[in-house]
Order: structure tokens, then C-alpha cells, then sequence
């Protein structure tokens, strides 16, 4: 199979890179597609307050595999004010639009972008073609989905027609839910991960001085970066189970302490995932998830001193409760919930609801009208564990009948029921360079093409 065009669909971290890494690797003509008027930043680099920083020092964010330092020595030219530390997510945006942009100049012929709406995709024997919302269609040789993730699923006991958009803001990155709020106001923020991070960083920013709620069902908040020295190579790798990695990551943690037990397993992570049964990736959603998430995916020490601040304030409230319904009560909104361990059922008066849940991935729930369209046509299906796109560990599409497709590629958050470990930079820049390189045929070549 020679291919010779790419069709990229989606012009976020994931597509850009994976254009980039083409040019890269001296790899076929790429056409990036992307809806919005910018590329490169998609919902987390685009969306995000002046306040939100990236979860991972700048030393570790370098969007390039082969050269670790890449974004420090970027931020030392254009940035020097912000240094080595957490960089602001917006400046990691103009980072990746500068990356492809360069590597746009570079190689003009070999690269195009196109603002449009990729709403159908129909794959041939030897081709792929593209339908556009604009009614233009493109053909190409194969395609990669780079459509990042999914906008969050509305909880269970909301009815959003019921609440209508002044009480209930389905998705915190679209619409301006922080207007028209009261200085004596409360929000409730459904969740209490990264996301609601935001929230309450983007409301307060904005100064919003009453009462943040935020709920979930286990009340864990994110935990705080902090300097580790890096613990020494696993004297074993823990085996695939939920039961042994909690284990591992017990008796690790006696040793080295928790943060580098935890950064320890990174290299092993996917590994342990693609080894798993079905019923151990099930128990591991279940039970585990929750825990690894906020001890995974850390906040920089000046965001947990923010928000440690607000809860000192009593401005910002965390609750462990499971939500029961949310019905209008004036201008404003009743949530009724059942606080964790107890059986009685508890109500807060609130003027909105913030749904930080964070993004979902069931394409059976979803609304994109090219996904829907593409599981119409039985051309891509959920994984196991419905958290995405179901593909095979060469990232290749999965068709309703269980054959990989060499010209429909996946990459980035919806493969995650595969590599679960995917929704990181680190992962996701190794990923798109692997897929770079066999559809640029330097995997047979060792890959020094670049």
C-alpha cells in the first residue's frame, strides 16, 4: 500500500503534530482539516484562562520525541520572563502554532490547511474520500482522526432542557457561563478533577466573589507536583491487574514515596493496559480510576496554594456526594445529592450548574456528526470499554465487523481504550511520530529521515 496524501481530520495538539511529524519523517502531502479559525491549540490550548498552566514542567513538554528540550529553549527565546517552570497553557498554544507554522514554511508544497467541517468519510478499496460541510469533498490515500475529545456527557439526574441554559452550562469550554453571576451567588461544579481546576480558577479570575460547590463522588482533588528525585528503574514490572498494580504501587511508595512510585510505572503503563483482561480494565475503571487520576495528573504547586486559599476563604467547597436530580427553583437551581456514606438525601440552592465531569469518550452518546456518520457506516465502533475509538496498537480504525483498516487511522484521548495512557503530551507526541513513520515507510529504514 504506497500512500502518498493524508487526510488529517482535526488540527488540534494531536493533528498538528501529526502533520508536523510527516514533514518530519520526509512522509506524504498532508492536508490538515480543521473547523475552528485556529490550529494547533484545540479546546486545551485555545479555550484556556491567562491563568491555567500546564500540569507538567516545561522541561517534559517538548512536543518533539527526538529533542526533550525543544519547548524549554523555545520558551527561553520567546518567553524568558516565564523560565523552566509551569508554563501558562496559552503560551504552550502559541508554542505548537509556531511549530507547525514552521514546518509549514519549510515545506509549502507538502503541507495545506483547510478550515472546513469534515461531516462524512467514506473508505474505498485503493482511496479515501471526505465530505465537507462547505459541499467540497476531498480524496486522499488515508486518513487520520484527530478529533480530540469529546465535550462531556450530561450527569445522570440533569435534565438540561428542563434547566435551560441560564441554570446548567453542559460544557465549561463552550458559551460564556460565568456571565451574569451575583456577588451572593453560589455554582455548583459537577466534579472535582482538572477540570473543575478551571472552572473555579476561570470564575475566579474574573471575580466572581460567592461560593463555588464543587461535587463528585469521591471529593478527591488533583495532587500537587512537588521536586522528587527520580526513583531508580522498577526491580520488576508490576503485573497487569488492578490488584498487583495496587500492590506495586503500595510497596513502591514505602520506598521512594508516592509521586515517584507513580512516575515510575510511565514507561510501563500502556504495556500493563494492553496486557489486561477486559474484566481487569473494568475493575480498574471502577474502583482505581478515580485514585490514579488525581495522583496522575498533578497541579503545579501555585494552583493547589490557589485553590487550598479559596477553601481557607470558605469560598470554595469540595463535596463527596452522589447527585440525585437538579430542578429550577426560581432564577436558580435546586441540586439535590446524597453525601458519600450516608443514606440521607442533602439539597444546595445554587443560581448554576458547571458540568466538569471532564471529557467523555462513548461514541454511542456522542454528537460529532463525522463520528456518527462513520459509525453508520460501520466504519469505526466503541472499544470494550467504551472510553473511544476502538484500534489496534498500529493505531489503525477497528470496523463493526472487527478488521483493521491500514488507511483509517486513529490517534490521541479517543484511543485510550487501547493505550489508555494517551491523553498526555508524552504520549501522544510518541504516537503521532510512530504513525509518521510507517506511513512515511521509515520504520523500514530506522527512521533518519528527518
Amino acid at each position: 500500500m504506497r500512500i502518498k496524501h493524508v487526510a488529517i481530520i482535526g488540527g488540534g495538539f494531536s493533528g498538528a503534530l501529526q502533520a508536523v511529524n510527516l514533514l518530519r519523517h520526509n512522509g506524504p502531502r498532508a492536508t490538515l482539516i480543521e473547523r475552528r479559525p485556529t490550529t494547533a491549540r484545540g479546546v486545551a490550548y485555545s479555550a484556556a484562562h491567562a491563568d491555567h498552566l500546564l500540569n507538567v514542567r516545561a522541561g517534559n513538554m517538548s512536543a518533539l520525541p527526538d529533542d526533550p528540550g525543544h519547548f524549554a529553549r523555545w520558551l527561553a527565546r520567546h518567553r524568558p520572563d516565564i523560565g523552566a517552570g509551569f508554563a501558562p497553557r496559552l503560551v504552550y498554544g502559541d508554542y505548537l502554532s509556531n511549530l507547525l507554522e514552521e514546518a509549514r514554511e519549510a515545506a509549502p508544497a507538502r503541507l495545506s490547511v483547510l478550515h472546513d467541517d469534515a461531516i462524512d468519510l467514506i473508505v474505498r478499496d485503493d482511496a479515501i474520500e471526505i465530505c465537507l460541510a462547505s459541499g467540497g469533498r476531498i480524496g486522499a490515500d488515508a486518513a487520520i482522526l484527530a478529533v480530540g475529545n469529546l465535550p462531556p456527557h450530561v450527569p445522570p439526574g440533569i435534565d438540561p432542557d428542563l434547566l435551560g441554559l441560564e441554570r446548567f452550562a453542559a460544557d465549561p469550554w463552550a458559551g460564556d457561563w460565568g456571565e451574569g453571576l451575583g456577588p451572593d451567588e453560589t455554582v455548583v461544579v459537577i466534579g472535582s478533577g482538572l477540570t473543575m481546576i478551571d472552572v473555579v480558577l476561570a470564575l475566579d479570575a474574573r471575580g466572581f466573589c460567592g461560593k463555588i460547590v464543587a461535587m463528585s463522588r469521591r471529593g478527591l482533588l488533583p495532587r500537587v507536583h512537588a521536586d522528587v528525585v527520580p526513583a531508580p528503574p522498577l526491580p520488576e514490572r508490576p503485573r497487569p491487574t488492578s490488584v498487583g498494580l495496587l500492590r506495586h504501587v503500595r510497596a513502591r511508595t514505602e520506598a521512594v514515596g508516592w509521586r515517584a512510585a507513580v512516575d515510575a510505572l510511565r514507561p510501563f503503563t500502556q504495556d500493563l493496559w494492553i496486557g489486561a483482561e477486559p474484566a481487569e480494565r473494568r475493575r480498574f475503571l471502577r474502583h482505581l480510576r478515580a485514585w490514579w487520576d488525581v495522583h496522575r495528573h498533578r497541579i503545579a504547586p501555585s494552583i493547589a496554594d490557589r485553590i487550598a486559599a479559596l477553601q481557607a476563604e470558605g469560598r470554595l467547597e469540595i463535596l463527596a456526594g452522589k447527585l440525585i436530580a437538579a430542578e429550577p427553583a426560581g432564577d436558580g437551581v435546586r441540586v439535590r445529592y446524597r453525601p458519600r456514606g450516608t443514606d440521607a438525601v442533602a439539597a444546595i440552592e445554587a443560581r448554576r450548574i458547571v458540568n466538569a465531569t471532564g471529557p467523555q469518550g462513548d461514541l454511542t452518546r456522542g454528537r460529532d456528526p463525522l463520528l456518527r456518520a462513520m459509525l453508520a457506516r460501520k466504519l469505526i465502533r466503541p472499544d470494550a470499554m467504551k472510553v473511544g475509538i476502538d484500534v489496534t496498537v498500529q493505531s489503525e480504525a477497528i470496523d463493526a465487523g472487527g478488521k483493521p483498516q491500514p488507511r483509517l487511522l486513529a490517534i490521541g484521548p479517543m484511543t485510550r481504550g487501547t493505550f489508555w495512557e494517551i491523553v498526555a503530551v508524552p504520549d501522544i507526541r510518541r504516537q503521532t511520530w510512530s504513525v509518521a513513520r510507517r506511513l512515511s515507510n521509515a520504520h523500514w529504514v530506522g527512521g533518519e529521515g528527518l
